[in-house]
């Protein structure tokens, strides 16, 4: 007979399978859970500065630390070189155009100058000679002509005596032929001589023209000459203030070299430097303003320069309308200038998030205000006080506006 088969009692290898399932089914669900919800961070609310986002009036302006300065400076450079041997003019003192501010001494340009009127008083006396030889030789030449002017009339008056003797057979036909042929010859000669004359004349003419290109070339060099010795004299070449002055009694100084710089008085200027993010937004013409003793002045963006030099560019500002009493050269004025006008915005105030985001994103808290999540933002313009909010926040949110250096990579923000 078949024996009944009996059922084993206990956990069959199926249900380890349907265990091992469910508990990887769990562990998955747990994972997907934990991941929308991202990395967290757990930071003290009293330690973080939260904002309110706001709606109201933007003022586009920028705020910077500007620079009294002249409004222009003129440098003085050494026109020639030579030792310093006398200061007539220390810093700071007021000079006219045309004061002597120092002295040099170059023994070797002396020298050059000495030889220089050597030569051109030689070249004057070889010039002065030349021309008494060519007035000679031009009295000379005007004798001979005279000589042969008086033979050939003496021949020409032998000649038509001959003629009127031959023809009446008087004279032989060789004694009239005789003074044809003297009279005929001497006029050839005369035409020679008159030929050779105007000839010498045209000449003399190119010589002399030569020599006194020659002596004023002398003379021009002379004077310029002489003007490098005036130049050993450092000159202001305009009214204003000796701002700076490098040489010292028994320095030498190199042509060329800077020595100086007279700052101009007339009017001041305001030089700054603002940050690269704004070069697109400057142009000439930008109104700013500053206070002075609760006094606002108004000035002009004049120039900006093109050149960015370590993430900043700078500008000059000259005053419109009054000019603040008793500016000095180096005093500093808090700048407010404005690029463009007020608009209605959403704002943000400024913090250090925008360091850490570069203004790609923000924490904004939720409805409980505790905790803070990640949000894609976009930031317009800016001025010291507020961020414009293009898009990613409306006004009546909290965010979070410190610093983001402790938060990491994390995607929330748990206040506690």
């Amino acid at each position: 007979m078949d024996k009944p088969i009996v059922k084993k009692k206990g956990i069959k290898r199926k249900h380890i399978y349907w265990i091992v399932g469910g508990l990887l089914l769990i562990f998955l669900v747990y994972k997907s859970v934990t991941g929308m919800r991202g990395s967290s961070y757990r930071a003290e609310r009293d330690k973080l500065t939260i904002s309110t986002v706001d709606s109201g009036l933007f003022n586009d302006y920028i705020s910077v630390i500007g620079q009294v300065e002249p409004i222009s400076t003129v440098f003085l450079d050494a026109e020639e070189g030579g030792k310093v041997v006398q200061i007539l003019v220390e810093e700071g003192e007021m000079v006219k155009t045309g004061d002597v501010i120092l002295r040099l001494k170059n023994n070797d340009l002396t020298l050059n100058i000495m030889n220089s009127e050597s030569n051109l008083a030689y070249h004057s006396n070889e010039l002065r000679n030349t021309r008494i030889q060519m007035e000679q030789q031009k009295i000379a030449n005007r004798q001979q002509l005279n000589q042969i002017e008086y033979e050939l009339n003496r021949l020409e008056r032998k000649y038509k005596q001959q003629k009127d003797l031959y023809i009446d057979q008087l004279i032989p036909r060789e004694d009239f032929l005789q003074a044809e042929e003297d009279f005929e010859y001497k006029k050839q000669e005369r035409e020679l001589i008159y030929k050779k004359l105007i000839q010498d004349s045209i000449f003399r003419e190119n010589q002399k023209r030569s020599m006194d290109e020659n002596l004023s070339n002398m003379q021009a060099n002379l004077a310029m000459v002489q003007q490098r010795r005036e130049d050993l004299d450092v000159k202001a070449p305009v009214d204003g203030q000796l701002g700076l002055l490098k040489a010292q009694i028994g320095e030498s100084i190199g042509k060329g070299q800077r020595i100086g710089q007279i700052n101009v008085l007339t009017s001041y200027k305001i030089t700054a430097m603002v940050d690269e993010h704004y070069i697109d937004r400057f142009r000439a013409g930008l109104p700013a303003t500053i206070e002075r003793k609760d006094d606002t002045y108004g000035l002009l963006v004049k120039k900006v320069y093109p050149e960015v030099r370590n993430g900043q560019f700078q500008i000059d500002l000259v005053f419109k309308g009054d000019v603040p009493e008793n500016l000095r050269t180096g005093q500093t004025f808090h700048l407010r200038i404005e690029l463009g006008e007020s608009e209605k915005a959403t704002m943000v105030p400024r913090g250090g998030f925008f360091q850490s985001t570069g203004g790609q994103w923000i924490f904004v808290l939720d409805a409980t205000g505790r905790e803070a999540r990640k949000r894609n933002i976009q930031v317009g313009r800016q001025n010291p006080m507020y961020f414009e909010i293009l898009d990613g926040l409306k006004p009546g949110e909290q965010v979070i506006t410190s610093g983001y250096e402790l938060f990491g990579d994390n995607d929330r923000i748990v206040l506690k």
